[in-house]
């Protein structure tokens, strides 16, 4: 998850964390008058004993004595009062020694019989997790599961009939509605405030398998973990992160929808880990110039820029430059969608893609894979291909030149493709220098860019303020690109 080191932008200093709640029997309602405020206090009594504190022993190493050198003028003082080993800070005796740390978080109860639900960051690495409950009642838990990507862990308590939220639907959520949070900030048992949904679907750097509810509500540390109520009292998400330039509250909450998390936490009861769907394709997002190049009059769905050799999807026919509209009837509205909606997919299912290609509609027959977690990102091709002797620029300002064999054999291509040796001037579009043009889109159609001569005569056909796309390799990434006529004219 994001960490203060890891802010949303450069001005950023922190990003903290915390969270939201899950399911009971029957939700209490916050009341209220047309004009005036909400009441939120009959939902406080009824689903607040939900909610748990839980607090958090991890054990970690630090420097037993310090790490200072014998010429150093304090050296003989620190030794003198036990603070060095007579044999040196390096010799036996030990440099290091395991300390115990605390932290403390939020949770609910989401089945009568000792299931709760936290974040995966708060019970991290944990050696012992205590539950609290509103009556006072400690147990040891245990922790049955996490899953980082969600941030989502499952824990088991030894107790019975206890009181349990209602799960909600985040779907229904709109932005202005009233939210309510309920958690531990600062250590501060069953606190509870409330705001309004401010957006829904949020996308967040680094992950994009979850889509956020952002709220306004006051979230600080110690909430993670914690419910996020809806009017009627259900748990509509769990309160996960904070954005923030202090490390404290800024007005700026996120929290994971709860049908995303009990996703994860119905996988790790029934088998202790998640498993989620893949079909081994590479998207980007459609824009409109993107999109009428394709020939679609409303830029809505994901692009594919490249397909796994032998994936699932190649296997079935999926091809670089289709454009996926739905899956199983469900709509793809952005790029962001096919993730989401792949990763909840059990592996060996078998779907129905629709995709647009060459100006029609198609449906291909896809069955998913199972994600592999650990498997590492792909890396970089070794160098980029070196350019020969600089041609002019054409009208988009790109200075284009044929590749050669061993460039070709060195990017794995058999045919085609075109160099961008130099970019002059303002170009409008997503292209850089030692980018490799592979085709250009033309009604609809790539057509494979065979020759510097060959690009460079298209771009020169087109009218003043017109635009091309072109498919780009970067490295071991393809990826469409628009360009509009600009200065390089």
């Amino acid at each position: 998850m994001f960490s203060p080191r890891n802010s949303i932008t450069a001005a950023c200093a922190a990003v903290a964390v915390a969270l939201c709640t899950l399911a009971a029997p029957l939700p209490a309602t916050a009341q209220g008058r047309p004009g005036l405020l909400p009441d939120f206090t009959e939902l406080y009594e009824k689903q607040g004993p939900a909610v748990v504190s839980i607090d958090v022993t991890q054990k970690a190493k630090r420097q037993r004595f310090p790490d200072i050198s014998e010429d150093d003028p304090f050296y003989e003082f620190f030794r003198r009062f036990g603070q060095i080993p007579r044999n040196g800070p390096g010799g036996p005796g030990g440099q290091q020694r395991e300390f115990e740390t605390q932290s403390t978080g939020s949770g609910f109860i989401f089945s009568s019989d000792g299931y709760i639900v936290t974040n995966a960051h708060v019970v991290d690495e944990s050696t012992e997790v205590t539950v609290r409950l509103t009556d006072k009642r400690e147990f040891v838990a245990k922790v049955v599961g996490t899953d980082k990507r969600t941030d989502v862990a499952l824990l088991k308590i030894d107790a019975k009939d206890l009181p349990r939220v209602v799960i909600g639907d985040p779907e229904k959520l709109k932005v202005g509605e009233w939210v309510v949070a309920i958690g531990k900030p600062f250590g501060l048992e069953n606190t509870m405030t409330a705001g309004i949904v401010s957006a829904k679907g949020r996308d967040l750097p680094q992950e994009n398998l979850v889509p956020f509810i952002q709220t306004d509500v006051a979230i600080n540390p110690g909430n993670s973990g914690g419910p996020l109520f809806n009017m009627k009292g259900e748990v509509v998400g769990i309160n996960s992160l904070i954005y923030s330039r202090t490390g404290g509250y800024m007005g700026l909450a996120f929290a994971v929808p709860i049908d995303i998390a009990m996703n994860a936490v119905n996988q790790l009861r029934e088998k202790g880990r998640v498993t989620r769907g893949r079909i081994g394709v590479q998207i980007q997002e459609l824009t409109k110039e993107s999109a009428e190049a394709f020939g679609l009059k409303q830029a809505s769905g994901a692009l594919v820029n490249g397909v796994e050799k032998d994936g699932p999807s190649a296997k079935a026919g999926v091809e670089t430059g289709d454009i996926i509209l739905k899956v199983d009837g469900r709509d793809v509205r952005s790029s962001n969608d096919l993730p989401r909606i792949i990763t909840a997919i059990r592996p060996g299912t078998k779907i129905t893609l629709t995709v647009w290609r060459k100006g029609a509609q198609k449906d291909i027959q896809v069955t998913v894979a199972e994600m592999k977690e650990d498997v590492a990102s792909a890396q970089p091709r070794r160098g980029t291909p070196a350019p020969k002797e600089k041609a002019k620029p054409n009208r988009m300002g790109l200075v284009l030149s044929d590749l050669t064999d061993e460039q070709r054999k060195e990017l794995d291509l058999k045919t085609g493709g075109v160099l961008i040796e130099d970019v002059v001037g303002v170009v409008r579009g997503n292209v850089q220098p030692g980018d490799v043009i592979l085709a250009i889109i033309q009604r609809g159609t790539p057509v494979p860019a065979t020759s510097a001569a060959q690009v460079n005569d298209t771009l020169s056909k087109l009218d003043k303020g017109a635009s091309v796309t072109l498919q780009v390799r970067r490295g071991d990434n393809s990826f469409y690109t628009t360009l509009k006529l600009g200065n390089g004219e």
